[in-house]
């Protein structure tokens, strides 16, 4: 289960509903929430570890006592910290706020995002503004989206946060979603990869293998999404070089962050 999830916060809104968000997830799993805000050359220490101070106050105050939350503030770059912090603090997930979007337009993601998305190897979750988790655990949005390209897809420890959250969800669907162009097939290695991963969730999770042909991935992404809206979590996984979900591939990402999306990396 998760042990330890760390929210970096500016006190934006996005990111009062991501922390939010990860709380709900502590207080299900009884894991340990660290907010981490990086300070800069203009602001004042006091005021943020003030406002931080509120923050676990009013965390507390919505979700018991019992929820196990400690927060800092570090002067130095947001990379930096958070890589200290997840090594010091052995965490298991980064949950971070952006900006949502209406239908399945692209959208920026904030240049925080994607500075963590290109360089934490740790899994992030990515929680937009419009999501909550109310409507994430629900029976009516109960369909996990595992988008991939069955390339080096990773060690089954890559899904174990993936299980985890599956784990917290109504009745949950997972859905292993390959885009490839019309007319292709799957290679061996990824038909390997592909009953793998059913393998590794289907005892717990109804697993269904999904298969839509576009030339485009995040088309074929979207197409599917807008057929199911059902959807309550997408995941995908990143790599260092290679292949279509490689880790510089957050601008195409942003088509579809109007849902929570899980990055892990192979």
């Amino acid at each position: 289960m998760l042990k330890t999830i760390i929210v970096p916060v500016d006190f934006s809104d996005e990111a009062d509903n991501a922390l939010l968000f990860a709380a709900e997830l502590c207080k299900r799993t009884q894991g340990q929430l660290r907010i981490l805000h990086v300070l800069s050359e203009d602001d004042s220490e006091a005021d943020a570890k003030m406002r931080l101070g509120l923050l676990e106050s009013r965390l507390k105050h919505t979700f018991g006592e019992e929820l196990q939350c400690s927060s800092l503030a570090l002067w130095d770059a947001l990379i930096p910290s958070l890589e200290s912090q997840i090594e010091s603090q052995n965490a298991d997930l980064v949950v971070m706020g952006t900006k949502g979007a209406t239908g399945l337009k692209r959208i920026f993601i904030g240049s925080n995002t994607v500075k963590v998305l290109a360089h934490i190897k740790s899994p992030v979750l990515v929680v937009p503004e419009t999501a909550r988790f109310e409507a994430f655990n629900r029976a009516g949005k109960n369909r996990v989206v595992l988008a991939t390209d069955l390339m080096e897809v990773g060690q089954e420890k890559t899904f174990d946060v993936l299980a985890d959250i599956i784990s917290l969800m109504i009745e949950p669907r997972l859905r292993i979603l390959n885009v490839r162009p019309k007319n292709t097939s799957l290679g061996f290695t990824q038909e390997m990869e592909r009953s793998a991963l059913v393998s590794r969730f289907r005892e717990n999770i109804e697993t269904e293998r999904i298969t839509v042909f576009d030339n485009n991935v995040m088309d074929g992404i979207n197409f599917y999404l807008d057929k199911n809206d059902d959807t309550g979590l997408v995941a995908m996984i990143a790599r260092d070089s290679g292949g279509l979900f490689q880790r510089h591939f957050t601008h195409e990402m942003a088509s579809v962050t109007h849902y929570p999306l899980l990055v892990m990396h192979a």
